[in-house]
């Protein structure tokens, strides 16, 4: 890991008020607390790259940049598809991330920090319109969605298919009537994120050169060249085994003294990764629109998986860790929500019956 410090996220209950936009809160699931309030990303850039459907929110991060006016709020927010099919190794497809920044000193927010006490009265309790905007959410996911149901008009959605998941679900039997307020069935479970500084390991840095193997000697004379092959195949395999289970065992360990984290922030550090496989290049990370180099931020723990309530038979959603990288300069661009960039990488199956926790 670098030397940067490390943040840690973990999951807490809290009121919902506390979980919009004005709070600019850090959090788990439930619709996306949007911060810049125009231009968010369209329809089309929210759809899964594999089978074209929406992706649910995920979580955001608020992560303000010191001493750089663009970005004095600054949050990023990662969607996924919840297709357990689109989940194929080590693809990253079916997830994106965006970031949004704002100045001090903007349209939507005032310049003083939120009050700590709750609004006398929340005027969008489903969160169907951005009050500073008036741009219309979709019931479904709290994305943009200006369709409307052609009944009765009192609830948008962001396209056909979360229209009739909700047709579906309650507003076959609401239409027209009282609109009862029902959670979402395709969001996630929502949790505030709340963080830590890690403390640091003294015990870390004795990891490194501990996993030289041993290899018996055999006399080449009296090898055929089939066999000599077959042994160096076999050397080699035994090396990678031997290599991908340091980084696991590695990874297990760092994480031991805090085993419910789902996420850790280190804006320019380096992940923790879970595996030797599937390690991205700097040729493997795109530079940013802007022409900046793209940086580690945070990542996204295995551990969140157990309170996103997404297990089935056979197939589910699924990650070893997911790894975002965003813009080194953090740059404004015209798009008020940037598109970055997310690295997934995935356990092996040994590795994964070790990891998950009942």
């Amino acid at each position: 890991m670098s030397s940067l410090e490390v943040v840690l996220g973990f999951l807490d209950d809290a009121e919902s008020w506390r979980l919009r936009s004005p709070q600019f809160p850090s959090k788990v699931g439930g619709k996306p607390a949007w911060l810049c309030q125009r231009d968010l990303p369209s329809l089309d850039r929210l759809e899964c790259e594999t089978c074209r459907l929406p992706m649910a929110f995920l979580l955001q991060v608020y992560a303000p940049i010191s001493g750089q006016d663009r970005s004095f709020h600054r949050t990023l927010f990662v969607f996924c598809c919840k297709t357990p099919q689109c989940y194929t190794h080590n693809d990253s497809r079916s997830m994106k991330v965006f970031r949004s920044q704002l100045p001090r000193r903007n349209e939507f927010y005032s310049y003083d920090p939120p009050p700590e006490d709750e609004p006398p009265s929340d005027l969008n309790p489903d969160q169907s319109v951005l009050p500073a905007s008036g741009v219309k959410l979709c019931w479904v996911c709290g994305c943009p969605g200006n369709k409307a149901c052609s009944r009765c008009h009192a609830v948008t959605y962001c396209g056909k298919h979360h229209q009739t998941l909700h047709w579906k679900h309650t507003h076959k039997k609401e239409c027209g009537g009282c609109q009862k307020m029902v959670d979402s069935p395709f969001v996630f479970p929502e949790f505030e994120l709340l963080t830590e500084p890690e403390e640091e390991d003294d015990n870390d840095k004795g990891d490194e050169g501990d996993s030289e193997m041993t290899v018996t000697e055999t006399s080449a004379d009296s090898l055929s060249l089939a066999e000599m092959l077959a042994e160096t195949d076999l050397e080699e395999m035994a090396m990678h085994e031997t290599e991908d289970n340091k980084v696991f065992q590695r990874f297990k360990k760092k994480i031991a003294p805090e085993p419910q984290q789902v996420l850790r922030y280190s804006r320019g550090g380096s992940p923790l990764w879970v595996s030797s496989q599937h390690i991205p290049s700097d040729t493997d990370i795109p530079v940013c629109t802007c022409g900046a180099k793209r940086t580690f931020e945070f990542q996204v723990m295995p551990q969140l998986l157990n309170s996103l309530h997404v297990d089935s038979t056979g197939v589910s959603i699924d990650w070893g860790t997911l790894a975002i990288f965003t813009c080194s300069v953090s740059c404004n661009n015209s798009d008020q929500y940037c598109l970055e960039f997310v690295w997934k990488q995935d356990f092996s199956t040994e590795q994964q019956s070790q990891i998950k926790q009942p």
